[in-house]
């Protein structure tokens, strides 16, 4: 028996991620939660035949926190892409402003309600609302940090694609997968993507190219739908493929494999660690391999052997993660004087 719950399931990433969701065997309850049109969404989804139990939430008003917490009731895997796209007008601090109110009170009703799950962050600026995310769990006291990630699976479909696209298709996306890899965070040059033996057969150009593309892959999107949407479903897709991956964890006793950015303080962790002092001594927070079995996750790994134009990069990206990551911590505790 496995619960899989979505906070935000009638946004733009949440509807094509619960689709994917409800057609996944090893769920056996699929719960749907957003503050607009959530049981419309489930009542749609319980049309496609399947074993699975869906079902729909949305409060009565905007004090009202009985039907999340109901949502959330006995969750397993708790997947949270809740948040607003930014629209004219709005700066990006307003932006952030709302998005990480909307992150900090999902995650702490998933505290009061199923702590023991695991937490899967979507919502923009992971680099800032993962950070919201283990703080709040913190304050709660219930902060199992095996079980918290930001989903950054996004960069490495990029990755694995364009990659693919670069060599003429000479090999395809999908035996790309772990083979390459980004690290790193969830925004332009805090995402450094590592090609390892691949980079031999390209040119400089070539290799520039593909890493600003994965970088500033979001930005291909917005341009092509006239600012009038962002990645949705590409993003649907990627944080299906961590969570189906997860799925497995869960119920089997197999190790998988994955990447996401989570929390790198391995003295307060438990889990095995492989993190040069670099980067550990740098930043809290970093988008690395994982291996992840039904207890969460069991090894972090640095991948070996980087180039300098790799190491480059994680240097650029440690310098940018560290205002994002204060910027989340703050939000929760305000800022330190």
């Amino acid at each position: 028996m496995v619960k899989a719950t979505v906070l935000g399931a009638a946004g733009g990433i949440g509807q094509p991620l619960s689709l994917l969701l409800r057609l996944n065997p090893i769920i056996t309850e699929l719960s749907l939660y957003d503050i607009v049109n959530s049981v419309g969404v489930a009542t749609d989804l319980s049309h496609i035949p399947t074993s699975q139990k869906v079902t729909g939430y949305s409060p009565s008003d905007k004090n009202d926190q009985t039907q999340l917490a109901e949502a959330l009731k006995g969750s397993d895997i708790v997947v949270i892409p809740a948040g607003i796209p930014r629209k004219p007008g709005m700066t990006r601090d307003d932006l952030f402003k709302i998005n990480a109110s909307i992150v900090k009170g999902l995650v702490n009703q998933v505290g009061l309600t199923c702590p023991n799950a695991f937490l899967c962050i979507i919502s923009n600026p992971v680099n800032s609302t993962v950070p919201i995310a283990v703080e709040q769990l913190k304050k709660l006291k219930v902060y199992n940090p095996k079980k918290v990630f930001g989903i950054t699976t996004l960069d490495n479909l990029r990755l694995e694609q364009f990659l693919s696209d670069t060599v003429a298709g000479s090999i395809a996306p999908k035996d790309l997968f772990s083979d390459v890899i980004t690290i790193g965070g969830h925004s332009g040059e805090t995402i450094v993507p590592i090609i390892n033996s691949w980079a031999k057969g390209l040119l400089d150009t070539e290799y520039e190219k593909l890493i600003h593309r994965v970088q500033f892959g979001g930005d291909e999107v917005v341009q092509a739908k006239n600012g009038a949407g962002s990645a949705t479903l590409s993003m649907a897709t990627a944080a299906y493929r961590f969570v189906s991956n997860l799925l497995q964890a869960l119920s089997t006793n197999n190790t998988i494999k994955e990447v996401a950015f989570i929390n790198l303080v391995p003295s307060l962790n438990g889990y095995d660690y492989n993190v040069p002092n670099g980067v550990k001594d740098e930043v809290e927070y970093f988008s690395l391999p994982l291996k992840i079995d039904r207890d969460g996750i069991k090894l972090v790994e640095f991948p070996p052997n980087l180039s300098p134009k790799e190491e480059e990069l994680v240097t650029i990206a440690i310098s940018k993660l560290k205002a994002d990551i204060t910027k989340g911590v703050n939000f929760v505790h305000g800022p330190k004087l």
